[in-house]
């Protein structure tokens, strides 16, 4: 295991009805003049927003509001987000929404206090030194930015999906109520279960020795997942089936499970590329590219891939070839995506194989690597991508 500092300061409130008491986690954080930030109309709809903003009108905390989050959140909204910020003296931004919305919300907060563009520190180009606090209420069970250091923002203008990391972003508090996901379409019901469980993919696969306690946590939430979503699939109002999916994707990206280990995340970024240019659902893009991946790199560290197949995938071990095992195990991990209507590859996505050249060029890979289980160049990558035509 490797020396490590893990930091995670967020305050999270977990249960029925806690979206109610949204105002007074706000005061306790220091906010008085509030953007509430949300995405399309099912916060106004279903009552959440309402419910919101009484929460804040109980506690004579003032508000300004910026809907339109749209999935793959877009750098147009994050500069009209600053600008309001700034106009309205705003002191707290509060994401009503997924990831989406909180990933916008932590643009706009860094945005707000920097004198420069919003997206140096999504080229790195700049670190984050200040933000506005933010606090969330939770929609979907996916992303796990109400507990990460992260926020990805796709730049409009030559459709860039690029990440920020820093600690100081991180959501002062997160309510988390399981009911607020029962309304969700089973699409992105699917779509979040991959997201969270290639958030444990990122962390698992790792060249980091003598890391079982972090492996068991990972095989842990994957095991739940693998549990959990078949029961939500058949009975949405599932309330404790929505209970454990929705901690899991906390624990999967807070970085509990990634602590003392190397980490790879370039299935992720791969992916970044597909839905930028084709403006398809995160998780639906992971779905094919994490198992093209993991066929690709496999053979660099059998066992591993073997391990995750017997302890999670319930594979029987093959000692005698053990890549048989490895192979069963990605085998698995692809049924059971299936299982629960995620693509399988490219077609299933509309996406086109005569556009790997520009994936590519967007992913700006020549002269580096991409990754750290294995080191990635342009060819490596050009190869996922043709596995993930195929599959």
């Amino acid at each position: 295991m490797n020396n490590f500092t893990f930091y995670s300061p967020t305050k999270f409130v977990f249960g029925q009805g806690e979206e109610k008491n949204a105002g007074s986690y706000v005061k306790q954080f220091g906010g008085s003049r509030v953007l509430i930030h949300y995405g399309g109309g099912s916060a106004v709809r279903s009552g959440l927003l309402d419910r919101v903003k009484a929460s804040l009108d109980k506690e004579d905390i003032s508000y300004v509001e910026l809907g339109g989050v749209k999935p793959n959140p877009r750098s147009g909204l994050v500069y009209e987000g600053i600008e309001l910020c700034k106009k309205e003296k705003v002191d707290f931004i509060l994401a009503v929404g997924g990831g989406s919305v909180i990933d916008s919300a932590k643009a706009i907060g860094i945005g707000t206090l920097y004198d420069g563009d919003f997206w140096d520190f999504y080229s790195d180009k700049a670190v984050v030194e200040r933000t506005l606090p933010i606090g969330t209420v939770l929609t979907i069970a996916a992303a796990g930015s109400e507990g990460s250091d992260g926020s990805v923002i796709t730049l409009e203008e030559g459709m860039l999906k690029r990440a920020c990391g820093s600690d100081l972003i991180r959501p002062k508090f997160s309510i988390l109520n399981p009911e607020l996901t029962e309304t969700l379409p089973d699409y992105q019901t699917a779509c979040g279960a991959v997201d969270i469980m290639a958030h444990v993919f990122e962390r698992y696969f790792t060249n980091t020795k003598d890391v079982e306690i972090t492996d068991r946590l990972c095989e842990a939430v994957l095991l739940t997942m693998i549990s959990e979503v078949p029961k939500v699939m058949e009975n949405p109002k599932d309330y404790q089936a929505r209970a454990n999916i929705m901690w899991a994707g906390m624990i999967a990206h807070n970085d509990i499970c990634g602590a003392g280990r190397e980490q790879d995340w370039a299935s992720h970024s791969l992916e970044h590329e597909l839905s930028a240019l084709y403006d398809c659902a995160h998780g639906a893009g992971l779905a094919v590219i994490c198992p093209a991946w993991q066929e690709y790199v496999m053979e660099h560290n059998v066992a591993r891939f073997a391990q995750i197949a017997v302890r999670v995938w319930g594979c029987q071990m093959d000692f005698a070839h053990p890549e048989i095992t490895a192979k069963a195990g990605i085998a698995a991990l692809r049924a059971f995506w299936k299982s629960i209507g995620m693509p399988g590859n490219f077609a299933d996505l509309n996406a086109r194989e005569e556009d790997i050249e520009k994936l590519l060029d967007t992913l700006e890979i020549d002269g580096t690597t991409l990754g750290n289980f294995v080191k990635l160049n342009r060819e490596d990558c050009e190869a996922i991508y043709r596995i993930a035509c195929r599959a």
